[in-house]
Formats: C-alpha cells, sequence, structure tokens
C-alpha cells in the first residue's frame, strides 16, 4: 500500500504547481486539470476498473457488480487558485489505494464500489462550489448552469466544448452511500492527537457578490468632499464583515476584488468584491449577510455610492448520517476516532442534501492551514487514512 500511494502521490506532485509558490492552479477544464483528468482514467484502467465519464468532467470508475446498488467514494481534483496539494486529490488517491488494499486482502464487492472525481469542486472559475456534484445530483438545473461565465467571459458550455465535452451528466441514481476522504482543513485533530476523524456535519455558507459604484475621477484634482468613490464603502463593508462574523461566532471573507477601471492615479467607478460567509446556522448565516450588507447600505449613502448584492452560490447546513458517522468512528481496530463538525463545503455535503447517506473521513493537517501551499499532512496519517478508507468499504460493500 505504502509503494502505491507514494508512487500515485508523486504522479501528481508536478501537475499544475508553480515554480514560484510551490502551490497549485488546477483549474477545471484547462490544461493542468484536464490532465489529472487523463491521470485518474489511466490509473482506473490498470486496476480493470470500469470508468464512466460524463460531458462535464465527472469521472467514476467502478469496480465489483456491474449494476445494483452502488458505494461511493472519491473526491475531487481541481484545486484554488495557489492551493495546496491535498484538498481534493488525498481523496481521490487514497480512495485509488483502498480499493488495492481490498484486493491485496482478497475481498470481492457484494456491492459495486465506485471511485469518484468530481468536476469544478472549489467554485475557482465558474463561481459555483461543488458545481459537477450539484449537476449529477440534480440540484443544479443545466439550464441555469449553461449561463455561468469565468472571469475572462468565458461561458459554461463554451469552455466544456474547448475541452471536449458536451454536458451531458451522469446519474448517481444507484448510490447508496457516499464516503468522502479529506484532508482536515483546521487544527482539531491535531488538538484531538488524532490521525483520522469523521464529520458530524457542515455549516451552512455562501458566496455573495457586492457591487459598489461610485463616479470615476481624477485622483489629483477631484477634491475629497466631492468624490463618490466606491473604494471607500468597500473598506468599510470590509470591516463590517470582520466585526459582524466575531460578534456571530462565524466566518466572512472578502477574498476576491476587482476595481475599475483600476488606475493608480483614478477615483473608481466601481468595486465588485465576493463575500465568503459562514455560520453555526441558516438562521444565523442571513442574520450575517444582512448585517454586512446593512452596513454597506448605510455606508453608501453616506458616500454618495451604491450598493448591490447578489447571491451567487449558498449551501444549507448539512448533518450527515448519523449512524453512519457512529459506525465509522466506532466499527475499527485502534479505538475510536472523534466525530467534528467542518466549516468548508465538500461533495459530501451535496450528496447528503441531495438524499444520498454520506459520510467524511479526515486525516490530520498538521499545520491546520489549507487552501494555501502550506497544507501538509504526514505520510504516515495519509496511510492510516487509506486503512480506514479500506475498512469503511470493506463494511459498506459486503
Amino acid at each position: 500500500m505504502t509503494d502505491d500511494f507514494e508512487r500515485m502521490w508523486a504522479d501528481l506532485a508536478p501537475v499544475g504547481r508553480s515554480a514560484v509558490s510551490g502551490g497549485y492552479f488546477r483549474q477545471p477544464y484547462l490544461a493542468a486539470e484536464t490532465e489529472l483528468r487523463a491521470w485518474f482514467a489511466e490509473q482506473a484502467s490498470a486496476r480493470a476498473l470500469r470508468v464512466e465519464a460524463d460531458g462535464v468532467g465527472n469521472v467514476i470508475a467502478w469496480w465489483g457488480p456491474a449494476s445494483g446498488p452502488s458505494v461511493l467514494t472519491g473526491s475531487h481534483l481541481d484545486s484554488v487558485l495557489d492551493g495546496g496539494a491535498y484538498d481534493g486529490p488525498l481523496g481521490v488517491v487514497s480512495a485509488l489505494a483502498a480499493i488495492d488494499v481490498l484486493r491485496s486482502r482478497g475481498f470481492v464487492p457484494g456491492r459495486r464500489i465506485g471511485v469518484s472525481v468530481f468536476a469544478e469542486e472549489e467554485g475557482s472559475r465558474f463561481g459555483v462550489a461543488c458545481l459537477g456534484s450539484r449537476l449529477a445530483a440534480g440540484t443544479l438545473p443545466w439550464a441555469q448552469a449553461r449561463e455561468l461565465r469565468d472571469r475572462s467571459g468565458v461561458l459554461l458550455p463554451d469552455a466544456l466544448e474547448a475541452a471536449g465535452l458536451d454536458g451531458t451528466v451522469l446519474s448517481l441514481a444507484d448510490v447508496a452511500t457516499f464516503v468522502e476522504l479529506h484532508v482536515e482543513q483546521g487544527r482539531d485533530l491535531v488538538e484531538r492527537d488524532a490521525a483520522v476523524g469523521v464529520a458530524s456535519g457542515i455549516w451552512p455558507h455562501g458566496r455573495h457578490r457586492f457591487d459598489f459604484t461610485g463616479e470615476a475621477n481624477h485622483a489629483g484634482t477631484t477634491r475629497m468632499e466631492d468624490r463618490a468613490d466606491p473604494m471607500l464603502t468597500y473598506a468599510m463593508t470590509a470591516l463590517a464583515a470582520n466585526k459582524q462574523a466575531r460578534l456571530a461566532g462565524a466566518r466572512a471573507t472578502f477574498g476576491r476584488v476587482e476595481v475599475a477601471p483600476n488606475g493608480t492615479n483614478a477615483v473608481p467607478s466601481r468595486v465588485t468584491a465576493w463575500l465568503d460567509a459562514r455560520a453555526p446556522s441558516e438562521e444565523a448565516l442571513s442574520a450575517l449577510v444582512a448585517a454586512v450588507s446593512q452596513q454597506g447600505a448605510d455606508r453608501a449613502g453616506r458616500d454618495g455610492t451604491a450598493l448591490t448584492v447578489t447571491a451567487e452560490s449558498v449551501s444549507g447546513s448539512v448533518a450527515f448520517d448519523a449512524d453512519l458517522a457512529g459506525r465509522l468512528a466506532t466499527d475499527h481496530d485502534g479505538g475510536d476516532w472523534p466525530v467534528i463538525p467542518t466549516q468548508a463545503g465538500h461533495d459530501a455535503g451535496i450528496l447528503s442534501a441531495a438524499g444520498i447517506p454520506s459520510a467524511m473521513l479526515f486525516v490530520r493537517n498538521p499545520t491546520g492551514v489549507s487552501h494555501s501551499p502550506a497544507e501538509s499532512a504526514q505520510m504516515s496519517d495519509c496511510l492510516v487514512g487509506v486503512s480506514a478508507l479500506a475498512d469503511t468499504l470493506e463494511r459498506l460493500a459486503r
């Protein structure tokens, strides 16, 4: 198992990696992500797995019976901009390695096992997180998805066509259970001194676009009192998001900003900023976004600017199947794994919300840092995760 895992990990390491930052740029339907999907198909074929691919970049490699209720695992291969190595690929590589472990044990699945790669999980190109799993689960209509554009204005159907894809979507109708392994995106397992944990649920979260509009003008000749500067409105709103999130025990981040005309010596005419907000409950999330929006609107009134807020992607709270989580946490050698919540969205959350019993295994992250080149996991912990996933699949696929 160790050799296979390390070999696969070494295969992935250089793909899409920046020579400057060491981070990864694996945006969907572009060169690096396309290479990774081809690599996955090769790995599946080398294991004599049946590969099913659809027209939006989702891929499933099947082992076992040709049809019937199935157990699905896997994750994604795309990344955020300048992301870490483990977010997504760890779940895919671990799933392939888990099948190798099961075969070495002589296990023959009574239910077919699928290893999935879902497309555009991060939403880094088209702005909707878990795009591939939402389409496959039927929670995002194609009529809505086809209108999505990337930062360069490329429509999703055009990006798919350029990548040789036709927009058709595979069915998850036969999936009875989904188990996703993922690197932890925090320090809970470090503080608990545990190599592996089990997810209890996912906080509700959303992405909202804030459009601040004002009046472009000369930065030198326009008196301060004569300006309608949307940058000031944005700056106060960003501070408000930080304060409101802290007061609510929530999370709020403006992580992406676009300015027009983006000139050093010009007062901006427009600032567009994207708020990522997360909270312990859907009510708390709505209240958080409303409070930030209201403070932004109040400031706009004083600045002579305007603010429009648009919800681009919102996911409700997810409580994973409690019985399944309990089995994963206790039914194994070596004691109980801790059961912990997560504030990050995942494909498992989408499938769970669509009615598919789902669970997640987390592998300890020593730094707790994620969505960054500093994201990490120790090989020994990764191999514990593979064993835990193999044990789980064996119980579920008998």
